[in-house]
């Protein structure tokens, strides 16, 4: 896609960070903009903004968790606009940083899987089949993260999530190349945005919440979430990122990788797979020292 006017844009997460990065770059390129979010007080806020700047707006409160909400966000969007041309799978949430593997619960592997996979394979599931039966130029942008291209300790479960997001992307890019579609797809993978990622607590669901106390970590890896959380208030700003996406979108790319210095640890890791090379300490430290 090079043409955005007119284009209807589905935005899940929009409410904040880089969803509402996107949803305004969506305005500012004149498309008609349907926003999901599960925060109804932040979505309504953020529709009502858009509408001032002159917008088309559709805002559906959407768990993207649930296969009942993404299918009723995808009729929702039929209904009032007709049509989809790009849909920016964006939401995601992190059960926390510094526990290591072992200690996360079964309720932190289920919410962060439920939202962070789940919710693209419904949405893709509920919205490829409408965009490849319009026979016009449509694009498909999966949130994934630095995360889904290195590992490191800490942070096991939203890395293992990202990883399934980036492998995700890259099975529906080809197979949508291998049938012939109109519909591209691209994988944006950020470092530290200056979002609520690091808050993302405030909408786990409640049957999934932790125990009373489970949530204290030992000083020496609350360090680790320490560094996590001024790494996020110190990151690129959102709009920056939807200008990236936009740019990939344009050129075509698969991999948009908003920051060139997390490069040479995706080459080392790269490299060591490929020469069935253990990690190393200098690896580890490479990543830990992009915090």
């Amino acid at each position: 896609m090079r043409e955005f006017k007119d284009k209807v844009a589905v935005i899940t997460g929009a409410a904040s960070g880089i969803g509402r990065a996107i949803a305004d770059r969506c305005v500012n390129e004149g498309m008609k903009v349907v926003l999901a979010d599960i925060e109804e007080g932040a979505l309504l806020r953020t529709e009502r903004e858009l509408q001032e700047m002159g917008a088309a707006t559709l805002s559906v409160v959407t768990d993207i968790s649930k296969e009942a909400d993404i299918r009723l966000l995808a009729q929702k969007t039929v209904q009032t606009f007709g049509a989809v041309h790009l849909l920016f799978n964006n939401a995601g949430v992190d059960a926390g940083t510094g526990r290591l593997l072992w200690e996360n619960t079964v309720a932190d592997w289920q919410w962060v899987i439920n939202v962070n996979i789940w919710g693209i394979l419904f949405a893709t599931e509920i919205f490829v089949p409408i965009m490849v039966k319009q026979k016009t130029p449509c694009h498909i942008v999966n949130t994934a993260s630095i995360a889904g291209l290195l590992s490191g300790p800490g942070n096991g479960i939203y890395s293992a999530s990202k990883h399934a997001v980036l492998s995700l992307s890259e099975t529906l890019y080809q197979e949508l190349r291998l049938i012939g579609s109109n519909v591209g797809v691209s994988v944006v993978c950020p470092g530290f945005v200056r979002t609520q990622i690091m808050d993302a607590e405030r909408n786990r669901p409640t049957e999934l919440r932790k125990p009373d106390g489970s949530g204290n970590l030992p000083p020496e890896r609350q360090v680790i979430t320490e560094l996590a959380r001024k790494a996020v208030q110190n990151g690129i700003r959102p709009e920056d990122v939807a200008h990236q996406i936009f740019e990939g979108i344009r050129k075509g790319q698969l991999y948009i990788i908003t920051e060139p210095k997390f490069k040479p640890a995706i080459r080392q890791h790269m490299e060591n797979v490929l020469n069935e090379s253990n990690p190393t300490a200098s690896q580890m430290q490479l990543v830990r020292n992009l915090l």
